[in-house]
């Protein structure tokens, strides 16, 4: 029984995770994973068996509460555990699987995702499938759990995971590192990243965070990440308090093709890095997701304008603060290129071949600038702190927030919200209402009072 419409090959609704104990062993050199992982499983309904996603790693042990496993079956994509006896909804098991291999990225519909090998290290980017490349999981978005991530490697290297870092240690040639992360989490949010890194403590507004880069990018990397702590206090002012443990920032030696967001942390690739902040909208963008995506996660993947959507409008809201384009000024500029595009994309549910287009993150943005217009600024930073704060650490959907917006916006905004999510043409954006005449207010006053950008 599929976990998620959008990736039915994956996930198990019959099960929910409650903590991922993870103990992995990895050679760069040759590119081997050994993993124990502990899986503390709960059943959803009466079940007799558990399933488990697992790809390109093989099983060569099964425990169930301690004991040897009457039986398990791997095929291609799952790991399918008999337990010694039925298990009724809300009972608990726990699950120990000893697997190994040559983890590498599996292919999919949005490319190859998964465990990567880089030129001199590794990372894992898993939106939305890939986490079985490195370890046994219940891979679907509204299954968070907690973790703790033990992994040893190559001195030479420095670990980068999701969690906050709790030991380090070393013998000889291998270093081992210990992360704990106490905040649920999705299976797809957790991340490794190994290579050869400074590390360097960084203020983030009331909080500390972490950059690790390589040597030779150090200009390019302060130079792009200066305004960091100023985008932190400006979101912490916007959407809440930081709802993590803390914040890093990776960069890699190797270009990549996009950054990735990971539960408290931001990859960037040294081709995202130039040291004139020509790519600062994607650091804004990332950093946005610790609070959409993140902390409040989507129950369901056609969901994903909550994720993508919100961080778009994050980058127009620090453009706007830092004396940049003003956020109505990027909406202008959006919605006339997505008028000229195919209007066939439905932003509710935009099926899995189309859930990260390009339209889904500008249309999504639209929407909350058209909300915006429509309930004044009060009323909608408003809306988007109570979201913040009431689904914390949990999973949403888009009737929530509906539902949220009719009840906090000073003027009926259900009619207008169902325009852009249900409908497929692309509405006009609205003229500012009453209400709404504080943004154009706004905006100018918080512009004038920007310095020009360095």
């Amino acid at each position: 029984m599929s976990g998620d419409r959008y990736t039915p090959q994956s996930g198990d609704a019959s099960i929910g995770v409650d903590h991922y104990d993870l103990t992995l062993d990895y050679k760069i050199a040759t590119n081997r994973l050994s993993g124990t992982a502990v899986i503390r499983v709960r059943a959803a309904t009466a079940i007799s068996a558990v399933s488990l996603d697992l790809v390109g790693l093989r099983a060569s042990k099964v425990l169930v509460d301690g004991r040897r496993a009457p039986a398990f079956h791997q095929s291609d994509r799952k790991l399918r555990v008999t337990l010694p006896a039925p298990l009724d909804e809300g009972e608990g098991v726990e699950i120990t699987v000893v697997y190994g291999g040559a983890p590498r990225p599996r292919r999919s519909r949005w490319g190859t995702i998964g465990w990567e090998e880089l030129e001199d290290g590794a990372l894992v980017a898993s939106q939305p499938t890939g986490s079985p490349t490195w370890f046994p999981c219940n891979d679907v978005p509204s299954d968070k759990a907690t973790y703790v991530l033990t992994i040893s490697t190559d001195s030479a290297y420095t670990v980068v995971a999701s969690g906050v870092r709790v030991e380090k240690g070393g013998r000889g040639s291998t270093a081992t590192w210990k992360f704990e992360q106490s905040i649920p989490t999705p299976t797809y949010l957790m991340t490794v990243v190994l290579g050869r890194f400074v590390e360097e403590t960084v203020p983030l507004d009331d909080r500390s965070g972490r950059m690790f880069y390589p040597r030779r990018l150090a200009d390019r990397v302060h130079a792009d990440f200066a305004d960091l702590g100023a985008m932190m206090a400006l979101f912490q002012e916007r959407f809440g308090p930081y709802p993590l443990d803390e914040y890093a920032i990776v960069v890699t030696a190797d270009d990549l093709e996009i950054p990735l967001e990971a539960q408290g942390i931001g990859v960037f690739g040294a081709s995202h890095i130039d040291g004139v902040g020509g790519l600062e909208r994607l650091i804004a963008h990332e950093l946005a997701h610790q609070w959409f995506g993140n902390s409040v996660g989507v129950a369901a993947w056609g969901d994903i304008w909550l994720n993508e959507g919100f961080a778009c409008y994050a980058e127009w809201i620090w453009s706007e603060h830092s004396g940049a384009e003003t956020a109505h000024e990027r909406a202008t500029h959006h919605h006339a290129r997505l008028d000229a595009l195919p209007q066939d994309l439905l932003l509710r549910d935009p099926g899995p071949d189309l859930m990260f287009d390009d339209r889904v993150y500008k249309r999504g943005a639209l929407a909350l600038h058209a909300l915006r217009l429509t309930a004044g600024d009060d009323a909608f930073f408003a809306l988007l702190r109570a979201w913040c704060a009431q689904h914390a650490s949990g999973t949403a959907t888009t009737d929530e927030f509906v539902a949220l917006a009719e009840e906090l916006s000073p003027v009926p905004v259900s009619d207008l919200l169902h325009e852009w999510l249900d409908e497929l043409p692309l509405p006009a954006l609205p003229r500012a209402g009453r209400a709404g005449r504080a943004v154009a207010h706004a905006v100018r006053t918080a512009t004038s009072a920007v310095s020009p950008r360095r």
